[in-house]
């Protein structure tokens, strides 16, 4: 991770396919285009990769979210459960469709606690989103017995985990709805881009026809298109698709050179007794993009993180102090400051956020130290990285 490490003449024959042929939309111009069709090409591929029965390709992870959301029917003043460590996309999209986040705490694995989920459903909660960060899930058989036994919707969010698998299923085609990123820093990219995958094919046409103004796609004239309802701009280009059919092609490729990376990396660390791991639910593989461990305390994991930054340990993050994925620096939520005006049902809505305390989150966050797995590294770096790691470690304990 990410993919665009490794670009190379695959990704450059799509994308001059693309050039060659002149059509850059993905829908229409079906004259024009003569059969060249990367976007469905793509969406076949990944229908294939996710054992999925449906794709839909958008622009982005956090459309991605949006849409699997809003196709389900999720909307104004409908609660919607997430975890506390994510990215801001997430109470992004859920909030730009007038629904309301209810943050709960996350547990030893960094994805959300099945205990807090239920804790937190009121009369009110439609859906619960699971995020898998940093490569790895939660207990997903406890998250959907808590959504079977409310009747909920179980959406992950598997942006950061592409290629990661629970009980043999790949990440994303668990729940009711899966979503994924392609943006440049993914493990496979196309730039920007994202998608939902489903096998519930309501959830699929409402998905196809949402994310482009609401049309429906039938026939192939785009001009005598209909529109069933109400839909917006979520497309991706032909461009963007053309770089992800390439990548998809070498996930596996990818997905093992990070295997080989993190398993190099921590059974070194390995070696600290002081140091301990993210726990993978059992019958769980992390995609091995990013390698989380945790140290004693908050004080040694903040020396230890700006102790690699001073040594060139670059990539690792320290999300207690990060403002782009934990609630402690989400000002603009707490506060909610925004361009445009907040409903009073989500505002009373997030009252809660004024006084909750998630002391349990904060006490996995403040000691985890989570590091990208760099597809490019040579096995000799790998190795000096991981000395030089142990060595910074061992000096702080």
């Amino acid at each position: 991770m990410p993919g665009f490490e490794l670009f190379g003449e695959l990704e450059r024959a799509q994308v001059n396919d693309v050039l060659d042929n002149g059509v850059l939309m993905r829908y229409g111009f079906d004259g024009m285009r003569k059969g060249h069709w990367k976007s469905k090409e793509l969406e076949a591929e990944l229908q294939e990769s996710f054992k999925t029965n449906h794709v839909q390709l958008v622009s982005s992870g956090t459309a991605a979210v949006s849409v699997a959301l809003a196709s389900a029917g999720v909307g104004a003043g409908d609660e919607v459960i997430m975890p506390v460590f994510t990215f801001v996309a997430s109470f992004e999209a859920i909030m730009m469709l007038g629904a309301i986040p209810v943050l709960v705490d996350i547990d030893d694995t960094l994805a959300v606690d099945p205990k807090a989920v239920e804790a937190a459903i009121t009369p009110k909660t439609k859906a619960v989103m699971v995020v898998q960060m940093c490569g790895s899930m939660g207990d997903m058989n406890a998250i959907q017995a808590v959504c079977d036994r409310y009747n909920l919707l179980l959406v992950e969010d598997a942006c950061q985990a592409i290629g990661g698998s629970y009980h043999g299923k790949p990440l994303g085609s668990i729940g009711d709805l899966g979503c994924f990123s392609f943006d440049f820093v993914k493990t496979i990219t196309c730039g920007e881009g994202g998608a939902v995958i489903t096998n519930n094919k309501e959830y699929y046409i409402h998905a196809d026809h949402y994310s482009d103004h609401g049309h429906d796609h039938i026939g192939n004239d785009r001009g005598a298109e209909t529109h069933p309802f109400l839909g917006y701009n979520f497309r991706i280009s032909e461009l963007h698709a053309a770089v992800g059919l390439a990548q998809i092609k070498r996930l596996h490729e990818f997905l093992g050179i990070q295997k080989k990376n993190y398993t190099i990396i921590r059974n070194t660390l390995s070696q600290i007794p002081e140091v301990t791991f993210r726990t993978v639910p059992e019958g769980g593989e992390e995609s091995y993009a990013f390698l989380n461990f945790f140290l004693p305390d908050l004080k040694k994991a903040r020396k230890v993180s700006e102790m690699f930054k001073q040594h060139g340990v670059d990539a690792c993050f320290h999300y207690y102090d990060n403002n782009w994925h934990y609630i402690r620096k989400w000002d603009h939520l707490t506060n909610l400051k925004s361009l445009f005006p907040i409903s009073s049902e989500v505002k009373k809505g997030l009252d809660y956020l004024k006084t909750k305390e998630f002391a349990q989150s904060d006490s996995y966050i403040a000691r985890n130290i989570s590091c990208l797995i760099k597809l490019s590294w040579t096995e000799e770096e790998v190795k000096e990285r991981a000395i030089k790691m142990v060595k910074i470690i061992n000096e702080i304990l």
